[in-house]
């Protein structure tokens, strides 16, 4: 039986392999069909990346690595009668050898599924939106990367700086709540509109606890140690989306910054601790040529984002990225996209 409104079976994201499967392949027995009436999905997602470093470096050699995702969702309206709760989790099994690691010592990984090999829980939450979709509350093991200083254009990347950038994966202590690592935390997006949207995250700040010298991957090995009482971080973001009408260059720009307790050593004086940290950014996403045509833009788009933090007390004090991407340019591969992109790590 296909879905009225996605014309889809249900149970089947929208962007799943198993949309171009037949029903018996994509829908074995039904299951996905009968737990998709009580508010159950889930999807198994496989990246596999075959990296090589002919030259350069200090070691040659070719590195294959993986990663296997689970994830699982439960809309609690249909299950339970609860509206506008969701509960949300996901996990990995990764594995391989890092390139970035064992031929380049890069502060940017070349790729961002990179991360020790392990199988680990990601994030676990529950959602209520509220106030018709105008307010949502999300509460439990939560990444700061899945929603905090997001850039369209620069998803269209695989260096890992793309994401989550270099310079708050440096200031925060052990990497920031980021892929692989989350942590407890609560989130309140508010939307008004379909133009204005703001974010506000409260997390645990330090996802692996003290950790010495260790990779914190390594301390928190399995993404189940639900730390709560480590110093807090919180994150602050604005979104105004402006053009976004038929036939127009839609546009997004963000400001936020993040707030760090705790106390941090200082480059300068290694005897001096200073409490608390900070950064502020800026993203702007322009499309600047429009492809004529329905449905999502297609065209010609630049990006950029901006970054500052406190050159005391971190190694990286400034962060700034620049690109622009091609999509839809070949009428028979809509979904295709060519970036050309520039990052740069102040230390």
């Amino acid at each position: 039986m296909a879905d009225d409104e996605e014309g889809r079976l249900p149970g089947i994201p929208e962007h799943s392999i198993a949309t171009s499967l037949p029903q018996h392949l994509a829908d074995p027995g039904g299951m996905r069909s009968r737990l998709a009436r009580y508010g159950i999905q889930f999807g198994v997602s496989y990246i596999g990346e075959v990296l090589g470093n002919p030259s350069g470096g200090f070691k040659q050699s070719t590195h294959y690595d993986g990663r296997l995702e689970l994830v699982f969702e439960i809309d609690m309206e249909k299950m339970i009668g609860w509206k506008g709760l969701t509960f949300f989790a996901n996990g990995y099994q990764i594995h391989g050898t890092s390139i970035s690691a064992d031929n380049l010592g890069v502060l940017m990984p070349v790729s961002f599924i990179e991360a020790t090999p392990a199988t680990r829980l990601f994030e676990l939450y529950f959602d209520q939106k509220l106030f018709n979709d105008k307010v949502s509350v999300r509460f439990g093991q939560l990444a700061a990367d899945s929603e905090f200083i997001l850039s369209d254009g620069a998803g269209a990347f695989l260096n890992g700086t793309w994401g989550w950038p270099s310079i708050t994966a440096e200031a925060m202590p052990n990497g920031g709540p980021a892929y692989p690592l989350a942590t407890p935390g609560v989130r309140v997006a508010f939307n008004p509109n379909d133009q204005v949207a703001l974010l506000v995250g409260l997390f645990n700040g330090n996802p692996a606890g003290p950790c010495g010298n260790e990779d914190p991957q390594v301390c928190n090995p399995h993404g189940l140690d639900f730390r709560i009482s480590d110093p807090p971080l919180l994150m602050v973001e604005g979104a105004y989306k402006y053009n976004q009408g038929g036939g127009q260059l839609p546009g997004t720009i963000k400001f936020g910054g993040w707030r760090q307790w705790g106390d941090f050593e200082t480059l300068r004086d290694p005897d001096r601790v200073i409490h608390g940290d900070y950064g502020l950014y800026a993203i702007i996403d322009q499309m600047i040529y429009r492809l004529p045509g329905e449905g999502d833009p297609k065209g010609i788009s630049v990006f950029g984002r901006v970054i500052g933090a406190p050159s005391d007390r971190n190694v990286v004090d400034i962060y700034w990225e620049a690109g622009m991407t091609f999509s839809g340019m070949m009428p028979s591969r809509p979904n295709d996209i060519l970036g050309i992109g520039f990052a740069y790590t102040g230390i």
